[in-house]
């Protein structure tokens, strides 16, 4: 359902809404989502003219001109001016990826975030606000802001994608958070409002960064290293130039717009079953430029283990 509408009045707030974690246990999603929204609707501008917004009793986010974006039954707030299609973003990939994360699999990368987060961030800040840019089906975020809940800073996460797919798994998994239908290019959010902005295998737009971001505020990017998925690379692109890979065109344009603080190369093995070795082909841009009778052949050819191996770099403006 397109959700962008022309509304020529509407206002006022609610009640003040409670965090994710105070939230009453058996409070419907969609009521969650409209506290949690209301709570930080002060987050959110307008991303068709820039003014500020105001959560109406209507569950819309509205700004002074008339713009109204409203709540989805689902839980999430749709954010853009027009329909998209991303290409390959269908439901089917979104619901492999999430079963993936929810296997563990990027664990160890979601703990060396939770760490420079912790380290650089946690210990000055009485809240932590964290976006991120093209969070998918929401489940790294959703991790973060769960461990880093450990802590005394009360954090709130906020995810936003181009595909409603994986905004829609995200508010059925992970209904304590923010989660929005935007476009990265027309960010809906007001300017500083963010102590960290993560940046996971998705594009990015640097300019947007750096205005969402607190003035100490850090951008942690994520980027496959030459090893990720090796097993798979080397069967779908074997032989062509596509079998070998590198980040470094990536890495440099990350530091000619932000000051580079921290770089750290994350590698390591995970031991797949056969469904989960499915799924993983299916979520997987690797596969995106093969037939499916080559996606059959390597599901029977039994691989057990596949590489992670990646670069994260974080940064800092100025």
């Amino acid at each position: 359902m397109y959700e962008f509408r022309k509304q020529a009045s509407g206002q006022g707030f609610g009640t003040r809404a409670e965090g994710p974690e105070s939230v009453v246990g058996h409070m419907r999603k969609i009521d969650r989502a409209k506290r949690l929204i209301r709570k930080h609707s002060r987050l959110f501008m307008c991303p068709l003219c820039g003014a500020p917004v105001s959560f109406n009793e209507a569950s819309s986010l509205i700004c002074s001109t008339g713009h109204c974006f409203d709540l989805s039954k689902y839980g999430y707030i749709h954010l853009l001016p027009r329909p998209v299609k991303p290409a390959k973003y269908d439901k089917a990939m979104f619901e492999s990826r999430h079963v993936i994360c929810r296997s563990g699999f990027f664990s160890e990368l979601v703990e060396q975030i939770r760490d420079i987060v912790r380290n650089g961030i946690g210990n000055t800040h009485k809240r932590i606000n964290v976006l991120d840019a093209g969070c998918g089906e929401g489940s790294h975020l959703a991790d973060l802001v769960k461990g880093l809940g450990l802590t005394d800073a009360e954090v709130l996460g906020v995810g936003m994608d181009i595909s409603k797919y994986g905004i829609r798994i995200a508010s059925r998994e992970y209904p304590g958070l923010i989660w929005c239908v935007a476009d990265l290019a027309q960010s809906p959010f007001m300017d500083q409002q963010f102590d960290v902005i993560l940046n996971i295998f998705s594009p990015s737009n640097y300019s947007e960064f750096a205005r969402m971001l607190h003035d100490d505020g850090v951008l942690i990017k994520i980027v496959p290293g030459r090893d990720y998925l090796k097993e798979l690379r080397n069967i779908f692109y074997g032989q062509t130039d596509k079998q070998s890979y590198s980040n470094e065109r990536v890495v440099t344009h990350f530091r000619q717009h932000f000051r580079l603080v921290d770089t750290r190369q994350i590698r390591y093995s995970r031991r797949l079953n056969p469904t989960d070795l499915k799924h993983l082909i299916y979520m997987t841009p690797l596969s995106w430029g093969t037939t499916e009778k080559n996606i059959q052949r390597v599901l029977q050819m039994g691989i057990s283990s596949v590489t992670i191996d990646v670069t994260m770099v974080v940064g800092k403006k100025g």
